[in-house]
């Protein structure tokens, strides 16, 4: 099967445990696009959270962010499209959020907005490297719509919250996870695979072309319709489950040894 675009997840996939990118696995891109081959980013985080990586590596490309809200241009700043979630939908998440007390974080335009600096805010900004911004109470009551909103929670109170979040806002949302502690809300139909998929269809680019490579549940959506769905050795069972193979892990340039494969003469 002739791969003809690549679209790789960030955090725990690209990147090291350090959030760090790896010289093997840079290289491997170069090599990629060297060929002809589309090479993309497509993940949780903000746009301006991947943007410095996209340029160390020289990618002229729409980079998709926010779980496929936003499709951007990496050089030109290009909107192709953006699927924020309905603005009353954010409110009543916000509400809900307030009234349990989960810690919630919200994305307006391409700032991260917290109610204040808290131990969930100081980790978050650690691995994305994106100064949060308090607004208070502002938080709860936008008049822009999020492109995501994201609760973050202790381990073992996860699993609580994202049922009740799941079963309170069923018909509105798409739930998914990041990290173990990350629940990532979008809106309905938004996942990466939807918007790596339409990438691809303005490359002229067909669904069994496309490799696409992650770690966690928001992943499983690309890994699943993907020609070649790949999971790091660091993947969720069920992203491992999903793909067609499965690469080294994230500490060892799990990334560069499949574009390696598909490489291969």
């Amino acid at each position: 099967m002739t791969v003809k675009l690549i679209a790789s997840d960030m955090d725990d996939t690209l990147l090291n445990s350090n959030t760090k990118l790896s010289e093997r696995n840079a290289a491997a891109i170069h090599k990629a696009i060297a060929k002809g081959i589309v090479f993309m980013i497509a993940t949780g985080r903000m746009y301006v959270s991947v943007k410095p990586y996209a340029d160390a590596l020289g990618l002229d490309v729409p980079l998709v962010t926010y779980n496929g809200a936003l499709v951007k241009g990496s050089k030109s700043g290009k909107v192709y499209y953006e699927h924020p979630l309905k603005l009353d939908t954010a409110l009543e998440l916000l509400a809900y959020c307030k009234e349990k007390g989960y810690y919630i974080q919200s994305y307006q335009g391409d700032e991260l907005w917290v109610k204040e600096e808290t131990v969930f805010s100081a980790e978050y900004e650690r691995i994305s490297g994106i100064k949060a911004k308090p607004v208070g109470e502002k938080l709860y009551h936008p008049e822009v719509a999020p492109y995501k909103l994201l609760a973050m929670t202790k381990p073992e109170e996860f699993q609580k919250v994202w049922q009740d979040i799941q079963q309170k806002f069923a018909d509105k949302v798409t739930v998914t996870s990041s990290r173990d502690n990350f629940l990532e809300l979008m809106e309905p139909g938004v996942n990466k695979w939807n918007a790596v998929k339409a990438v691809a269809a303005s490359y002229g680019i067909r669904p069994e072309e496309v490799m696409c490579i992650g770690d966690s549940n928001n992943d499983l959506s690309m890994i699943e319709n993907a020609g070649i769905g790949v999971a790091v050795a660091n993947a969720k069972p069920a992203v491992q489950a999903a793909a067609k193979l499965v690469t080294a892990s994230n500490d060892e340039d799990g990334v560069a040894e499949a574009i390696e494969t598909v490489l291969q003469p």
